[in-house]
């Protein structure tokens, strides 16, 4: 492991980790046959006409189930673009969703799926109590009954 990697675990290890006293969980409510699936990933992945993710971003950008030509915009020193850069599905499985589709797996593929930044402030406030509720309703109104979530 080199001096960089150390660093960021013991640096990742020595982070608070928020807790929630009534965390969301919802069961499924039909088979996943039956299920229209969407991604959400931490990727910070954007189209090349949607505003790029700043350090500070709490943000998301909706990506539509066609796109593909897409930016990630993970700007960490410490992080691999290079499986990414190969094949988009390493952190936007997206095709492989489309697969699912076709053999009958799962339902539908969203019309649309959602990018956030991975960075987000220590507290996650933003996230709980902003941006995650209205990614939420928009999930919501695309009639989205799994989410697969995707970190980087």
């Amino acid at each position: 492991m080199s001096g960089g990697d150390a660093a960021m675990r013991t640096f990742g290890a020595e982070q608070a980790v928020p807790t929630f006293e009534n965390p969301a969980f919802t069961a499924l409510k039909k088979p996943l046959a039956e299920s229209r699936v969407a991604i959400v990933t931490s990727a910070a992945l954007h189209r090349p006409d949607q505003d790029r993710f700043t350090a500070a971003d709490t943000g998301f950008r909706a990506l539509n189930r066609a796109d593909r030509n897409l930016v990630m915009g993970h700007w960490s020193p410490n992080f691999d673009h290079s499986g990414f850069q190969m094949d988009i599905n390493v952190v936007y499985p997206i095709d492989r969703l489309e697969e699912l589709a076709a053999d009958g797996l799962i339902g539908d593929v969203a019309p649309r799926h959602f990018a956030f930044a991975g960075n987000q402030p220590d507290t996650v406030s933003e996230l709980r109590l902003d941006t995650g509720p209205t990614c939420a309703l928009e999930l919501i109104a695309d009639a989205v009954d799994v989410v697969v979530l995707t970190p980087v």
